[in-house]
């Protein structure tokens, strides 16, 4: 019966709750007399959950204020680094009322699911909507209170759009990017929430995405390429000629935060303190590290030196990609997916970006879009049932390519949903807002122009 019992705990936790329920059933089936209403006994408070979930929120917010900000703040140049600061702490105010109003419920909300209301393919209702129902005493079924899950999805909430700003930093009006940003975690952040971790069908359909592949990085980075295309290029932008980051160190500290952070955001994905934890903490290191000295070496044999800006780049690229995969791989998994994911973001950063002649400005597509794409396919490569369990998930290496099938279709819907979403969101935003500065103010400055400071004096 303890077989059953784990078994129910862990698919829970992968997000597969049919299965959860009747491994828990086959456990009760067992016991003389038992039965599923056993579920209905009181939870209890898990102090150790609860610490680290408390401690992972925390962290991912660092990936947003100050990683984020930090990251692509370094990136720009003097001129333009106050409004990519802005930009992000717009991002983390607006969002987080946006999430505690609806956002929250839409997602992982059940009203219209339980009463099979058709909208439940894109949301769950408006049922804990301001967070209704919900009390400091109410738990998760890992023992943790539904407050501190709620705020744990809040981060997520606020680095997806933190992420798109990378390709058109630089050149896009404050007031249209507010617009465009609060439209566009509405209609394309939240219902892709409720589809892959809220129990909407892509979930049903048993795609894994343990902490945000799809929902976080193909969604922003797709979005990112779309932006990038439609409002076109900086002034002074010249293919193959990259802009020189104003600040490096910046950069570095940025990425440091982001790196910090992502134990966080992925061991916590688990919403507990265990195993599952400590294997995505463990694969989410050797695929980051992997991925930084994987394009330290590119860039040392191409370019003959080794740059910072470099190494930084790879380990994001690397903590993109096992993201997705950080529940269901080992660690063999994780070197090949942080090598692969680096080896093909490089060239999409350094060959097909001034081929196409495409100004990604901060390659927020080349880096998160893409390396997202291949973390997702790859989990349904490497993912192993030493890491998910017995009957769990397993990828093609061990021979299921069904749940390779399945990656393939997660991804797609995601890379089209997010375009289709985009598109449609930058024609109206634009059309009725505008999102672009004008030449004057590109050439001399956001920070002066759009909020009336200067970073140094």
């Amino acid at each position: 019966m303890e077989e059953y019992v784990m078994e129910s705990l862990r698919e829970f936790i992968l997000g597969k709750r049919k299965a959860a329920v009747a491994a828990l059933a086959a456990a009760l089936s067992m016991v003389p007399g038992a039965s599923l209403a056993a579920e209905a006994e009181p939870l209890t408070l898990d102090s150790g959950n609860t610490a680290w979930m408390i401690t992972a929120t925390t962290l991912v917010l660092l990936m947003s204020i100050p990683g984020i900000a930090l990251f692509y703040g370094g990136l720009v140049r003097q001129k333009n680094v106050l409004s990519v600061i802005m930009q992000t702490m717009l991002i983390v105010g607006v969002v987080t009322l946006l999430w505690v109003a609806f956002g929250y419920t839409w997602a992982f909300g059940t009203g219209f699911m339980d009463s099979g209301n058709p909208l439940a393919c894109v949301i769950g209702g408006f049922d804990k909507a301001f967070l209704c129902g919900i009390t400091p005493g109410t738990l998760t079924a890992t023992g943790i209170p539904e407050y501190v899950f709620v705020m744990f999805q809040c981060m997520f909430a606020l680095i997806t759009p933190a992420l798109i700003l990378g390709a058109f930093a630089e050149r896009i009006k404050f007031k249209g990017y507010m617009v465009f940003i609060v439209l566009w975690v509405i209609l394309a952040y939240f219902p892709m929430a409720h589809w892959v971790w809220g129990g909407g069908f892509l979930q049903e359909m048993g795609a894994l995405d343990f902490a945000g592949g799809t929902v976080v990085h193909i969604n922003a980075g797709v979005s990112a390429l779309v932006m990038a295309l439609m409002m076109g290029k900086r002034e002074d932008y010249k293919a193959g000629h990259p802009i020189a980051p104003h600040n490096i160190t910046y950069v570095f500290l940025g990425m440091s935060f982001l790196w910090l952070g992502w134990f966080g955001f992925n061991a916590g994905s688990g919403l507990a303190a265990d195993g599952l934890a400590a294997n995505a903490m463990l694969v989410t290191q050797v695929a980051t590290a992997t991925a930084a000295v994987t394009w330290m070496a590119i860039d040392w044999f191409f370019n003959k030196k080794p740059t910072t800006v470099g190494a930084c780049t790879g380990a994001v690229a690397g903590l993109v990609a096992i993201t997705p995969a950080a529940g269901s791989t080992d660690v063999l998994g994780a070197f090949f997916i942080g090598l692969i994911t680096t080896i093909v973001c490089f060239i999409m950063v350094a060959v097909v970006k001034p081929k196409f002649k495409y100004d990604d400005s901060l390659d927020a597509f080349g880096v998160h879009g893409v390396g997202g794409i291949l973390g997702s396919v790859l989990t349904g490569v490497f993912a192993t049932t030493a890491v998910t369990g017995d009957g769990g998930a397993s990828g093609a290496l061990y021979g299921d390519w069904h749940q390779l099938g399945v990656q393939l279709f997660a991804t797609l819907v995601s890379v089209v949903f997010s375009a289709v979403v985009t598109f449609i969101l930058y024609k109206v935003v634009d059309a009725t807002v505008g999102l672009r500065v004008d030449k004057r103010v590109e050439e001399e400055g956001l920070d002066v122009y759009e909020h009336g400071e200067s970073a140094y004096n």
